[in-house]
């Protein structure tokens, strides 16, 4: 039986600091939290046992790289047991940054990153259309993304 990592308000404190900046040093959180740094390594690890934290990561600004286009683009697949085989090969594509397995209108929905127009052109016809697993395509370019932001703990 699963048991489930009951969270407290010192918890999701320490959730939200390390969210905000995750290299934040324990012996900080523990001053601004009123604890000892040994109380946020213990809670830490606690939460990384319990699968809430699965990392730490850099974030990046994709248009700093000259990546100018997003867009999201819902997948029709031929039938539903072509979904292994059509992931696989959106997963071998690096202009797929995410895939969501959906419901509605589309089977599946990634979100692509391209240089420009002409190259999302290219990753879609030539890339992604030519999946074979794939029925069709509809394409959302993305104009802003006036909100990013985790779940609150």
């Amino acid at each position: 039986m699963e048991t489930v990592f009951k969270r407290d308000p010192l918890d999701n404190q320490i959730l939200a600091a390390l969210m905000q900046e995750a290299r934040t040093p324990f012996a900080e959180l523990a001053k601004r939290f009123s604890v000892s740094a040994g109380t946020i390594h213990v809670r830490v690890e606690k939460m990384k046992q319990a699968g809430i934290i699965t990392g730490a990561q850099i974030t990046i600004d994709p248009k700093a790289l000259g990546y100018d286009v997003c867009c999201f683009i819902g997948i029709n697949l031929k039938s539903a047991g072509d979904y292994p085989a059509a992931l696989e090969k959106l997963n071998a594509l690096e202009e797929v940054v995410e895939a969501y397995y959906t419901t509605g209108n589309f089977n599946v929905f990634v979100k692509v990153m391209c240089q420009s127009i002409d190259g999302l052109q290219h990753v879609l016809i030539n890339r992604i259309q030519s999946i074979d697993e794939i029925q069709s395509t509809e394409t959302l370019i993305i104009l802003q993304n006036p909100i990013i932001r985790n779940v609150t703990p």
